[in-house]
């Protein structure tokens, strides 16, 4: 925008000037030219010494981003491209240094950078084949690579499927959350389908669904550790979200199988003595919880849904990446019976957010989705956008399509041996310090744990020992445990304000009741041990770090309150 007018040192833009930016910059030298300059910022920010985070306050930083109108006037490219360096690039969170293990979002590869670049670039809309072409069916054979990766059909079937545009093996989705909807769209829908003169729930609505199947409501039972989306989406499709039952985990953090029976068991029951019936349009099945990272018993949750013939999903944004090895595919044994399954892309396939997947064991199963325009997605059309419950939708797959080329499932073993490594061993550097409690048993390279001095440590087994052995008849050694877990639990709230203050590491913060202390809740560390650029060295770094701030902390503020308990 250099070259536009300037009026009483303003830039005036002109049409013609305005023109070029849209099909050629300035010169033809000036893409590459700015397109080198965004890069080397890119670049720089890897670069970067120093912590997570900035330094300035979120306060400070909202001071930057308050003017309350759209600009009039057009601004120089160089002034813009500061304003990116020093008040966004400046300020971001590096979710990719290797000392950042608090959440899913981790490194990713270099190349995602320039095909983000492709995909914008070609703007390709996937709603409709007249805005998307090939992009179409690199869509449809990435779905479909992920579909006999989960359910493992025969090659027939794929052969017959792959480019078939009368059905849909699955969806790209924006996120896990769209998958999960498009799953409990059609969980319901095939709930109270057509049926005479009713036409089904799509058409009729949910209120005449319920009356003429004689239902007063429609749940979707799920573990504890089931996704907050699910609530959301029951929401979202008139079931609301009082309507999901969450069903206790075991100690393992999976979905306790007995409960799980026994609440369809007791629907049952309702539904043999009353006309209001309750209609169970799902079972979620968990592979990878979003807190502890832990698989539910997902061959034996089929069974209980088909003893009581309903819909059975599972939610393997987290961890479905993982059936890529063959080595610890036995951790997911019944997925391939699920009716539908989520995954995410960016998460374990190390894709930059924001990149969802649905998929169905019956091809035919999005069909009860499946909806028509005149102007853009025709009855007689090969469009995906037939089956989404998205309209627009961008080119994202182009990211995991170029990356299953570049890696292959051979790349992702290694890089999953060595997230397993890492985590196992941040449990070891765990379990062998003295001054920190593990928390939960590591799956899906999830690990919680807490900061507990020694000597209160001691001082819990002591009190659990008596309880375990039935010799606190006055409930007086339960009453120190919850006094002791609830100053501890400030403990670690500050700790944990600590380390990010300290800022150079960071791991998430989450509460658990599934511990050796359940019910009471109880404030732990959560870790994710996913970066490749993590190494030993550097998970012991972060235990040291913790070590010393928690120590701290705890003489400085609570040795007194832990004392006297």
């Amino acid at each position: 925008m250099k070259n536009l007018d300037k009026k009483e040192g303003r830039v005036v833009p002109s049409v013609e000037q305005l023109k070029k930016l849209f099909i050629m910059p300035d010169s033809p030298d000036k893409f590459l030219e700015f397109g080198h300059e965004l890069l080397d910022l890119i670049h720089n920010f890897f670069k970067e010494k120093g912590g997570i985070h900035s330094e300035i306050s979120l306060p400070e930083l909202a001071k930057l981003f308050s003017d309350i109108s759209i600009p009039v006037h057009p601004h120089l490219w160089t002034d813009v491209i500061k304003e990116i360096k020093n008040n966004i690039i400046a300020h971001s969170v590096k979710v990719g240094n290797p000392y950042y293990i608090g959440h899913m979002t981790s490194a990713i590869p270099y190349f995602m950078i320039l095909l983000e670049m492709i995909i914008a670039a070609l703007n390709q809309n996937q709603v409709k084949i007249e805005t998307a072409k090939s992009s179409t069916f690199v869509e449809r054979e990435l779905i479909s690579w992920i579909h006999r990766l989960i359910y493992n059909r025969s090659p027939r079937f794929y052969k017959k499927n792959i480019q078939n545009p009368s059905v849909a093996l699955g969806n790209i989705t924006l996120d896990g959350t769209i998958a999960n909807l498009t799953a409990m769209l059609v969980a319901r829908n095939r709930a109270f389908p057509p049926e005479g003169r009713f036409p089904g729930i799509r058409k009729a609505g949910v209120y005449e669904a319920y009356r003429h199947y004689g239902c007063k409501k429609a749940v979707i039972l799920v573990s504890q550790r089931g996704h907050y989306s699910i609530e959301k989406i029951s929401r979202i499709i008139g079931l609301g979200e009082d309507n999901v039952i969450k069903i206790p985990v075991d100690s393992y953090n999976r979905i306790n199988l007995h409960a799980l029976a026994k609440a369809c068991a007791e629907i049952a029951e309702h539904n043999r003595n009353s006309t209001e019936k309750v209609k169970i349009i799902s079972l979620i099945g968990i592979a990878g919880t979003t807190e502890t990272g832990n698989i539910d018993h997902l061959w034996e949750m089929r069974e209980i849904a088909d003893d009581h013939d309903t819909f059975f999903h599972v939610d393997a944004a987290w961890g479905g990446s993982v059936l890529l090895v063959n080595q610890y595919r036995h951790m997911f044994k019944g997925i391939e019976m699920a009716d539908s399954v989520t995954f995410d892309a960016h998460k374990l396939l190390y894709s930059p957010l924001s990149m969802g997947m649905i998929l169905f064991r019956r091809e035919t199963d999005l069909n009860f989705l499946r909806h028509t325009s005149n102007y853009v997605i025709r009855p007689d059309s090969v469009d995906q956008g037939r089956f989404t419950v998205e309209g627009s939708r961008p080119f994202s797959c182009l990211k995991p399509w170029v990356t299953f080329k570049l890696f292959g499932s051979e790349g992702f073993r290694l890089l999953f041996e060595h997230a397993f490594e890492l985590t196992s061993i941040l449990r070891g550097l765990i379990e062998g310090h003295c001054n920190f409690e593990p928390m939960n048993l590591p799956e899906l390279f999830i690990f919680n744990y807490r900061y507990v001095p020694q000597k209160i440590q001691e001082r819990l087994e002591i009190l659990m020992r008596r309880v375990e052995d039935h010799q606190d008849p006055t409930g007086e050694s339960r009453n120190r445990i919850k006094r002791i877990n609830h100053v501890l639990n400030q403990l670690n709230v500050e700790l944990h304000r600590a380390i990010r203050q300290e800022d150079n590491s960071f791991v998430s913060r989450t509460m658990l009741e599934s511990t050796q202390y359940k019910p009471q809740k109880l404030v732990v560390l959560r870790s994710i041990t996913v970066n490749p650029l993590t190494t030993p060295a550097i998970l012991r770094e972060i235990v040291e770090e913790q070590d010393r701030l928690g120590t701290k902390i705890y003489r400085s503020q609570f040795a007194g309150k832990l004392d006297s308990l």
